[in-house]
């Protein structure tokens, strides 16, 4: 019966395409009202139709008040579920679609916020192959993940909002084609060099004065004598004194897209997402050169997803 349901619906769009989508996108907010929901019994419902109508000639040929007082109260309750399903989506809204952030090959969330004055029950969402339950009081969020393939901006597919509620007699749906679209990261290569440093960070370590002693070392003209160490110079010829200097912790990577002239386009890409993400886990700073913008130094989750976000906007 599935099966059949989907064919009629496949007909429906192909012969009725005003009727039953919006091939057009929306601006957001989008809310649903009576011109764009359609209803249309289940094979349950058509099945129970056929046995009202049954009872009903059956209550009539045998003249029983009893039988055909039940086949109204049946019907009646028919008619009343096809109107709660259609009062169902009559109303809600969508005011908004968030976005996450995913590189390409992963999942990557769409957020969408509801809103309905009254509770909305037993609704469904399908995205993408995908199906999703929810209820409505007031607002709620429903969370869908859709398939990656690319880097760069994925429009969110035209989605399907529908319910059987109450009794599973009738199927009320809408379709809905938000103008939003959310930005794929560029997948990072597997392994690979790391970047080149400037040749000062690779001759030595800059020293920094800090709290923690770091050695002991023989005494110098002009060091302060608050530093000097008499007890271990009490054990030696010189005097020791205490020595507080300490390498910097991380030296910042300066990733430059002129320095990959080696690989493709695609290639450059995916090293320095890698380079990208190793600087992030490292707790390094780093600036960030491409052909159409140049990003300084920074650090922290929000300079990544700045820098992800230009490699994936890259031509």
């Amino acid at each position: 019966m599935q099966a059949q349901w989907e064919r009629l619906r496949l007909w429906a769009e192909r012969r009725l395409p005003a009727l039953t989508e919006h091939r057009r996108r929306e601006v957001l907010p989008i809310e649903l009202h009576r011109r764009r929901i359609y209803i249309m019994p289940t094979g349950f419902g058509l099945a129970f139709t056929l046995l009202l109508l049954v009872m009903l000639v059956g209550s009539l040929n045998y003249s029983n008040n009893a039988a055909l007082l039940l086949t109204c109260l049946l019907g009646a309750a028919t008619s009343i579920s096809m109107l709660v399903a259609f009062r169902s989506l009559n109303g809600l809204r969508i005011r908004g679609v968030r976005g996450g952030h995913a590189t390409a090959g992963e999942p990557i969330d769409v957020t969408f916020d509801f809103e309905a004055k009254h509770l909305r029950q037993a609704l469904r969402l399908d995205i993408a192959q995908l199906v999703h339950a929810f209820d409505v009081e007031g607002r709620a969020d429903v969370t869908v993940s859709l398939p990656t393939e690319y880097r760069g901006w994925l429009s969110v597919p035209r989605l399907r909002i529908w319910t059987t509620w109450p009794m599973g007699l009738f199927r009320a749906w809408s379709w809905v084609n938000p103008q939003y679209a959310v930005l794929v990261w560029p997948r990072p290569e597997i392994s690979g060099p790391g970047p080149t440093l400037p040749f000062e960070d690779n001759r030595r370590q800059r020293l920094h004065f800090g709290e923690d002693l770091a050695s002991l070392r023989d005494y110098r003209n002009g060091d302060s004598i608050r530093h000097v160490a008499w007890k271990a110079s009490a054990r030696h010829e010189n005097l020791l004194v205490k020595d507080y200097e300490q390498p910097v912790a991380q030296q910042e990577w300066r990733l430059d897209w002129r320095h990959l002239q080696g690989l493709d386009h695609e290639a450059r890409i995916a090293r320095l997402a890698r380079w990208l993400g190793e600087a992030l886990a490292q707790g390094r700073q780093w600036s960030l050169w491409l052909p159409n913008e140049v990003i300084g130094i920074g650090n922290g989750p929000s300079h990544y997803t700045r820098c992800m976000s230009a490699l994936a906007l890259l031509p």
